[in-house]
């Protein structure tokens, strides 16, 4: 027989997981605090803003100088917009078009950050919701595996991927050489950061609400999918976003594993434009080829920052 619960407790904390976890505060600030707490934010905000600005501002650089030495917001030679039309036209030496790049870079990205979801999502619930022997030892190993560096799983990873190879008629397929290979290989590294933070605010769920789905006929697979899944909207939006970011920027394990340029990716021509020691570097087209890579991750961030709060933090009060 199930104990009485406080539902006025229930429907509270209900209501603080569809908020976002936002607690309203009467609490009010001395003026002396609001004043140094608002200098201090403008601190955080030139100091932020101001590369974002300067390498604006290279980029439209009409000089395409090959070593920059000052830091300026206004070009003084004018302004100009050749460099975004030859990155575009021609983002690097290797035969492959910025399309390719941008398509590579999307399917990789979003292909590693859904999956880290998908198969994180199921994890996470059995680690926050079920008792069975071993778990204490797997989240530990969850735990270490997130904590190891990426860099040195890389041998391994290419060295297991490697091996790995399809006859496909006069070809012959290679996992590690290829966009799959690569994105298994980074999803190694953001399925347990996913496991760990979704797992996190999986704890803040009432068990209530499943308990009383099940009351109304549903298995626990569906209270799974039809309360607890919608509920944890936050957290899964902002684990796709970590990963997708994460997998959008990552140069390593590509430079690594890819060969055919048909493969590469924005990082990999972005560093295609680094000359030997930098001296010959077209700074303004290198610039050019940042902004543009930054671009889609900022895009995405104005999208679901408003789970930020709830999805990342929650995540991390329980573990």
């Amino acid at each position: 027989m199930m104990p009485k619960r406080n539902t006025s407790s229930i429907l509270t904390r209900l209501n603080n997981i569809l908020s976002g976890g936002r607690v309203e505060s009467t609490r009010r600030l001395s003026l002396v605090n609001q004043l140094l707490i608002q200098v201090f934010l403008l601190l955080v905000a030139v100091s932020v803003i101001y590369p974002i600005l300067w390498v604006f501002t290279l980029s439209i650089d009409p000089r395409d100088i090959s070593r920059p030495t000052e830091l300026r917001l206004i070009p003084t030679e004018g302004a100009s917009f050749q460099a975004y039309a030859d990155v575009i036209k021609q983002p690097t030496p290797n035969p492959v078009s910025m399309q390719e790049l941008i398509f590579n870079s999307l399917r990789l990205s979003a292909g590693v950050g859904a999956a880290a979801v998908a198969i994180g999502v199921f994890a996470a619930y059995a680690f926050s919701r079920l008792r069975f022997a071993g778990r204490r030892f797997l989240m530990i190993g969850i735990l270490t595996v997130l904590m190891l560096p990426g860099i040195a799983l890389l041998p391994a990873l290419f060295v297991l991927l490697n091996k790995i190879t399809i006859p496909l008629g006069d070809t012959v397929f290679n996992l590690r050489n290829s966009l799959l290979g690569v994105g298994l290989a980074v999803l190694s590294g953001s399925l347990p950061f996913a496991i760990w933070n979704m797992k996190g605010y999986l704890d803040t769920i009432p068990r209530e609400l499943e308990e009383a789905a099940m009351i109304d006929g549903c298995t626990t697979a569906q209270s799974f999918l039809l309360v607890t899944l919608p509920l944890s909207t936050p957290v899964l939006a902002v684990t796709f976003f970590l990963g997708f970011m994460s997998t959008w920027t990552e140069f390593a394990t590509s430079w690594l594993f890819l060969t055919n340029p048909k493969d590469f990716t924005l990082m990999m021509a972005l560093y295609n434009m680094v000359g030997q020691y930098s001296d010959n570097t077209p700074w303004s087209h290198f610039a050019a080829m940042a902004i543009i890579i930054a671009l889609p991750v900022s895009i995405l961030y104005l999208f679901i920052q408003r789970y930020f709060v709830g999805g990342l933090a929650m995540g991390g009060v329980k573990g």
